[in-house]
């Protein structure tokens, strides 16, 4: 665990990583199955893989859309994921009073987006002694980066990463700024593309995010290209049911194809350099 956590730090020499999984956590079955598959594609491709699932959705444009199966329900199947496949999991929080709990379940905390500049959130995430993953909000430079990740390091924890996931472009699109990736990896932590999450249209009238899965192939190819150390991939059996971001992720069955074609990328660009 301690080798493969080690792995996700900034280094362009090698292959990148990947966290991945469904966007929440919708049942025990469906996670072990999905970490399951996942775990065989990128032990034969050489991938370092993080299980990636919410165990609560905070952020949702709706009162009845679906946040989850209930937090401790939840944080549980995250941790049998961990103990069945021995690989580290990353879900997100939503307050500082929620570090300390989910901390006790999974290797790392992301911190959402909308959040990123929560002092007392990243404190408390800080404090854990766990890996922090922090979403760039979608408001927010690159460079603007550079001080929630200190708040983290200040507090004592420098097991941090960064995720681009898009900028906010107009009301109802997001669009990627590649020379963002670059710019926080100047920081000195890791940078990960998530490919799915960018590829967002948020604020539509059904009150329900809509989304561009056909171009996630598209985007991840131009994050490994730039040089990013790791990529963000929801994925789910079939996206038209599930329960949380349907509209954005990728079909399960699709993901192998995918990381085949990134890892020859990944390849290309370590021999030019």
């Amino acid at each position: 665990m301690e080798q493969l956590l080690s792995s996700l730090q900034h280094n362009p020499a090698q292959n990148f990583f990947l966290l991945a999984g469904p966007c929440v956590i919708e049942g025990e079955d469906m996670a072990l199955r999905i970490a399951e598959r996942i775990v065989n594609i990128t032990e034969r491709l050489q991938i370092p893989y993080v299980f990636k699932g919410s165990y609560r959705k905070a952020n949702r444009s709706r009162l009845d859309s679906f946040t989850g199966i209930g937090d401790e329900k939840a944080l549980k199947v995250l941790q049998k994921v961990h103990d069945t496949f021995g690989i580290p999991t990353v879900t997100d929080i939503h307050a500082a009073n929620e570090a300390a709990m989910a901390a006790e379940y999974v290797d790392i905390l992301q911190i959402p987006a909308f959040l990123c500049r929560q002092t007392d959130l990243l404190v408390a995430a800080a404090r854990t002694g766990k890996t922090v993953n922090i979403k760039k909000g979608q408001f927010l430079s690159p460079s603007a980066m550079r001080f929630a990740a200190e708040k983290v390091a200040e507090a004592g924890n420098r097991q941090i990463m960064l995720t681009e996931r898009g900028t906010t472009f107009g009301y109802q699109d997001l669009i990627i700024d590649y020379r963002g990736i670059p710019e926080m990896q100047a920081f000195g932590y890791p940078v990960i593309l998530d490919a799915t999450h960018s590829l967002q249209q948020p604020n539509q009238a059904s009150g329900v995010t809509g989304g561009m899965p056909q171009l996630i192939e598209t985007v991840a190819k131009a994050g490994i290209a730039v040089g990013a150390d790791g990529l963000f991939i929801e994925t789910h059996e079939n996206p038209a049911e599930a329960k949380s971001d349907g509209a954005n992720m990728l079909k399960l069955d699709l993901l192998e194809g995918l990381l085949e074609k990134l890892v020859r990328i990944r390849k290309a660009v370590l021999c030019n350099n």
